[in-house]
């Protein structure tokens, strides 16, 4: 059975929207080296419509670097409450039933899932206990405003969604590396 795994780049004040903007001080090799760990165990990835569309813009045009050309090429199954083409990128809806489309990607074969983007779809992976893993890449800044981390995910019975720390991975540029897990 397949993994699926998620990465998230987060501020302090819990901001995950435009991470170019305020991450790319932090970027370096470290922070390539561990991604590129992440992206070699997973064959396909998993993304909300909004990710999707956004990475469809950007990542073609970088075609010639080796990890521009693995995502380019990579299939890319896209999660949408109304649906669409996404064959433009390698991409396939996943169809109505969301949780149902990422149960069935999970007993395929192959190599795990990534998801990358942090929205509307965590709500529904979460509340299945669909997602395996949660790298949660925590950036020493403050954004200030936007989208905030997991905003819709519902709490668990006790009022909350309860994680494990699995692993911490510190990096020089002062990013870390949380990795969660459900808590059983």
């Amino acid at each position: 059975m397949r993994s699926l795994i998620e990465s998230t780049f987060v501020t302090l004040d819990g901001v995950v929207s435009d991470p170019h903007v305020w991450g790319s001080p932090y970027w370096d090799d470290e922070h390539a080296a561990y991604g590129a760990r992440l992206d070699d165990r997973a064959d396909a990835l998993l993304l909300g419509r909004e990710t999707f569309e956004g990475f469809a813009e950007v990542w073609p045009s970088m075609a010639g670097d080796p990890g521009a050309d693995a995502m380019n090429a990579r299939p890319k199954h896209v999660a949408s409450r109304t649906g669409g083409d996404f064959s433009g990128w390698n991409g396939a809806w996943l169809g109505e039933d969301t949780a149902a489309g990422v149960r069935a990607l999970k007993a395929a074969e192959g190599g795990d899932l990534l998801k990358f983007g942090t929205g509307e779809l965590d709500a529904t992976l979460i509340g299945e206990g669909l997602l395996d893993e949660l790298h949660l890449w925590l950036f020493p800044c403050v954004a200030g405003a936007g989208d905030r981390l997991l905003d819709g995910v519902l709490p668990g019975t006790d009022g909350a969604t309860h994680l494990t720390v699995s692993d911490r991975v510190p990096f020089a540029s002062g990013i870390t590396v949380l990795v969660l897990t459900p808590r059983a």
